[in-house]
C-alpha cells in the first residue's frame, strides 16, 4: 500500500471555548475519493478548514504528502498542491465565468499562462454550460452552474487533492447525480485524489472509495463504502431503511454514539 497522501493525527480544532472536532484522525490513500458523513454540525467543515490553513488546530498533527502542513499559510498549502472547495462555493459575484477559473489559477506562475489556457478548455469539457456563460457574471449562474464553477476554479489551482464541501447542497438529486459523475471521471482521468464531506450518504457512499462518520466532533465509524452500505446503523440513520433491525436502533437510543 502507498503512503497516504493525506494524514491527520488526533487533530483537535475550536471555535473560541466551542471544541468543534476532538481527537480526529483519518488518512486519504493517493488516487482515492474518500468521504467525511455526519449530520449538519458534527464537525465535518471544521476538519476541512483545519486542513486547509483556514483554522488552527489546537491539537495534533497534518501532513501532506508526508510534510506536516498544520499551522502553514493557506497559500503555501495552495501551492503544495491541497485547493478547498468551500461551502456554499464562495465564487466572485461580479466577476465573470473566465476571470473566476483565472483567480483559481493565481498561484501558477506566469511561464505557465499557455498552460492555464489549455486547463480552462479541460473543465469546459467537464461543464460545457460554463463556456457557454464564459462572459456572464458568476452572481447569474444557477447553483449548480455556481458548484460547476467552483470545482473548476479549484481544478485551474493544478491540485494533486481537492477539499470537496458538500457539493449536492441545494441542488436536485438529477444535478447532485451530474456534478458527482464529474467528480469520478475528474478523480479517474486526471489521478487528482478528493475528500468529500457530505451530507448526503446515499450520493456520497455510491460514489466514494473510503468513508469516515463523523459524530460530536469525533469519527465513530469507518470503513470502504461498500461496507457502510451494508451497516445496521448507518441504513438506520444515514439512509433511512426502516428494516435495518432493532440492534442498530437501540444501541442509538442507548449510548447516542457508534463509539
Amino acid at each position: 500500500m502507498s503512503n497516504p497522501i493525506l494524514q491527520l493525527n488526533n487533530v483537535e480544532a475550536s471555535y473560541g471555548a466551542v471544541k468543534a472536532i476532538r481527537g480526529v484522525s483519518l488518512k486519504v490513500e493517493p488516487g482515492s475519493i474518500v468521504t467525511v458523513l455526519g449530520s449538519n454540525g458534527a464537525g465535518k467543515t471544521t476538519i476541512l478548514k483545519t486542513i486547509s490553513g483556514i483554522l488552527d488546530p489546537q491539537k495534533g498533527s497534518i501532513s501532506f504528502e508526508g510534510e506536516a502542513i498544520q499551522k502553514k499559510d493557506p497559500a503555501l498549502i495552495v501551492r503544495k498542491g491541497l485547493v478547498h472547495v468551500p461551502e456554499g462555493r464562495e465564487i466572485f459575484p461580479l466577476l465573470t465565468v473566465r476571470e473566476n477559473l483565472l483567480m483559481g489559477a493565481y498561484t501558477r506562475p506566469l511561464a505557465q499562462r499557455e498552460a492555464v489556457a489549455e486547463d480552462i478548455e479541460g473543465v469546459f469539457a467537464y461543464f460545457p454550460i460554463l463556456r457557454e456563460r464564459a462572459n456572464q457574471p458568476a452572481g447569474q449562474l444557477s447553483g449548480g452552474q455556481q458548484q460547476m464553477l467552483a470545482i473548476s476554479r479549484a481544478l485551474l489551482a493544478n491540485p494533486k487533492l481537492i477539499l470537496l464541501d458538500e457539493p449536492s447542497l441545494g441542488l436536485s438529486p438529477k444535478l447532485t447525480k451530474e456534478i458527482f459523475e464529474i467528480i469520478v471521471r475528474i478523480n479517474r482521468e486526471r489521478g487528482v485524489t478528493l475528500l468529500v464531506v457530505e451530507q448526503n450518504a446515499h450520493i456520497a457512499l455510491k460514489y466514494a472509495d473510503y468513508g469516515y462518520v463523523l459524530e460530536v466532533g469525533r469519527i465513530v465509524m469507518e470503513d470502504t463504502c461498500a461496507v457502510l452500505r451494508e451497516k445496521d446503523d448507518i441504513k438506520e440513520f444515514y439512509l433511512g431503511k426502516k428494516d435495518a433491525g432493532v440492534r442498530g436502533e437501540r444501541r442509538w437510543k442507548k449510548k447516542k454514539t457508534w463509539r
